[in-house]
């Protein structure tokens, strides 16, 4: 087991390793994707709640200004901006696979798999530059 242990933390060094600080300005395209998901999503709530939409407008509108503030915390490289759109990319995608599961028609069956096809990757990609946000610079 020890054996095993020492495999898995070589690996690690070795992914560490490899990993080099974002340069000053150096924006990858996941960090550019998801500022520009956030914007979309948030412009998307105030379209809803212009147009007349029925639901919670208030909540609508707080969640706008709460992606409008995640997409300049993205776009700024803050680690804590990146790991929120995470954590609602990893909800999103839940939802979506869930949704799935009970879904009766094709539309559906679509929108949940477009959302899947949405948040997964880009969960995935964001990981890395996450890791990449939060590494001290070399000396």
């Amino acid at each position: 087991m020890a054996r095993g242990y020492a495999k898995a933390r070589e690996r690690d060094e070795a992914a560490r390793a490899a990993l080099k600080p974002l340069e000053p300005g150096e924006r990858p395209w996941p960090i550019v994707a998801a500022a520009v998901l956030s914007v979309l999503v948030a412009v998307g709530n105030v379209i809803l709640v212009l147009t007349g939409w029925d639901g919670n407008q208030t909540a609508a509108l707080v969640f706008a200004g709460i992606m409008l503030v995640a997409a300049v915390g993205i776009w700024n490289l803050k680690y804590w901006a990146v790991l929120g759109f995470e954590v609602l990319l990893g909800v999103s995608f839940t939802f979506a696979f869930l949704a799935l599961l009970r879904a009766a028609n094709f539309a559906a069956v679509a929108q949940c798999l477009i959302g899947m096809a949405i948040t997964g990757p880009l969960f995935y990609f964001l990981i890395r530059q996450m890791a990449r946000i939060q590494m001290p610079e070399r000396t």
